[in-house]
């Protein structure tokens, strides 16, 4: 696994990338020629990709705003968190209480250099260039350690970004979040979810055609029975673990997947 030392600072013009993929398609203007092409290649195949891009983040906002407001969550610890848009977690949060601390991480150059260029007058906030499987690196960060205290509770994020690794015994999802895990306090939280598909054909579609246009930057599609091996020991709240738009929607109207070719499967597990 690269440490931070190692990992490139050079942005790849030619070679798309999960997270300005992800900027695309949420509407933003920080992606390239190759990003846009990727996604009408893959939007033949899986066509719901943008409004799941969206309903994905709705999610992140509204679980934030539940966190901050209904748990008392004051610090965030946000793995794989993209290029900055509108409504970051941090924005959330501090609307709530201006007093939350986040940090971002993301091996992307891209998030670093545009994170770092928002966030430049907020203390309160950070972005960390690392692999968000080092938790030892992510954690000893002089960053992490200067806005999260871990003898308190704090949320640990990973929106959407597991299908970006591969399995694997020391550093796959399930060995990243034990790892996290035995880090935090009770009343500290988990949030997790991914790309899933039942259809098989869908999965290996976008495995292979993703793990090829990112040359290599990429894991797997899964299926719902991954995901919530996750969440083994955790308190999962209400309403457990779902397609995401359906996650404590803010209206009965609020807007829904409409297809099922794959979707964003997760939620929320509280550490007890």
């Amino acid at each position: 696994m690269p440490t931070e030392n190692q990992l490139s600072t050079k942005i790849d013009m030619n070679v798309p990338t999960a997270a300005r993929m992800y900027d695309h398609y949420l509407g933003g203007k920080d992606n390239y020629t190759a990003d846009r092409v990727a996604c009408e290649e893959l939007d033949k195949v899986v066509p719901s990709t943008r409004r799941l891009a969206l309903n994905n983040r709705r999610f992140l906002q509204r679980a934030v705003r539940t966190l901050t407001q209904e748990y008392g969550i004051r610090q965030y610890l946000d793995h794989g968190s993209g290029l900055p848009t509108q409504d970051n977690v941090h924005q959330v949060a501090q609307r709530i209480d201006p007093g939350t601390h986040v940090v971002y991480v993301d091996n992307d150059p891209m998030v670093l250099v545009h994170g770092r260029a928002l966030l430049q007058q907020d203390e309160r906030t950070a972005v960390i260039h690392a692999d968000m499987r080092d938790t030892d690196q992510i954690l000893a960060h002089e960053d992490t350690r200067r806005l999260i205290d871990f003898s308190q509770p704090v949320a640990v994020l990973f929106n959407s970004v597991f299908h970006c690794i591969p399995d694997s015994d020391t550093d796959g999802p399930l060995a990243v979040v034990e790892r996290v895990r035995e880090r935090l306090v009770p009343g500290s939280i988990m949030l997790m979810c991914q790309l899933v598909s039942e259809d098989p054909e869908v999965r290996t579609f976008v495995t292979d055609f993703m793990a090829q246009a990112t040359q290599g930057h990429w894991g797997r599609v899964r299926e719902e029975k991954d995901v919530a091996e996750w969440f083994g020991g955790l308190e999962i709240l209400e309403p457990g673990l779902v397609e995401v738009s359906t996650w404590r929607p803010d209206t009965e109207v609020a807007p829904r997947q409409l297809t099922h070719e794959w979707v964003e499967f997760g939620g929320i597990g509280v550490v007890r």
